[in-house]
């Protein structure tokens, strides 16, 4: 147990992991993880620096479940996207939908270059989006149910199409957070349209 008690736990009525779970999570939902130090971790939870190894097997496995909640959290803050329209109204409630969730959760990320054991960690764990399913397999599902209602092509293979949009933020934001961090993503005029509109229409000529 900790040296001092932390003030957050004096009520007894969260336990001391969760808590430190949560301080990191804020820390890193505030400031991302490029520095994050342990240390910075115990001073915010209000704990001695070795009480993180009585809960944790060490500081990859600590960051990997505040990056983890960090998603969560963000996926509950953002909610869903508005379906149930056209099939284009849908696509592009999707597609803005994902790229809020991107601009809002990989600047967390950014600063993991190089600590593949974090991501490792974090892939070890339930997906935190979409129900568990996470952006690609729930867009995929929602347009093998289209499939099937005949609003999407037969021979769509949905998997590639989930790709591509889920992809396409990817694009999008992962360039801007490394070239210009700290700025805020802005999405460019027209690019969502052009992207629905892609998906929907093809490339070929009819």
């Amino acid at each position: 147990m900790a040296p001092r008690r932390a003030a957050a736990l004096r009520d007894g009525d969260v336990s001391l992991r969760d808590h430190l779970i949560a301080t990191a999570t804020r820390l890193v939902a505030e400031r991302g993880t490029a520095g994050l130090t342990v240390r910075d971790i115990a001073r915010a939870a209000d704990v001695a620096v070795g009480v993180l190894y009585n809960h944790f097997a060490d500081k990859e496995e600590l960051l990997a479940l505040a990056l983890h909640e960090h998603v969560r959290s963000t996926g509950r803050r953002l909610g869903r996207p508005d379906t149930g329209g056209s099939l284009a109204a849908d696509l592009r409630a999707f597609v803005e939908h994902a790229l809020e969730v991107h601009a809002a959760i990989l600047p967390a990320f950014a600063g993991l270059v190089g600590r593949p054991e974090v991501f490792a960690r974090f892939d070890a764990l339930p997906d935190p989006m979409a129900d568990g399913r996470g952006l690609h397999a729930a867009l995929a599902d929602y347009l093998a149910a289209e499939r099937d209602r005949g609003r999407v092509a037969a021979g769509t293979d949905v998997d590639a199409v989930a790709t591509l949009v889920v992809g396409a933020c990817h694009e999008l934001v992962l360039p801007r957070l490394y070239r210009n961090p700290g700025t805020a993503v802005e999405v460019p005029p027209g690019y969502v349209d052009a992207l629905v509109s892609t998906v929907l229409n093809g490339i070929t000529p009819r």
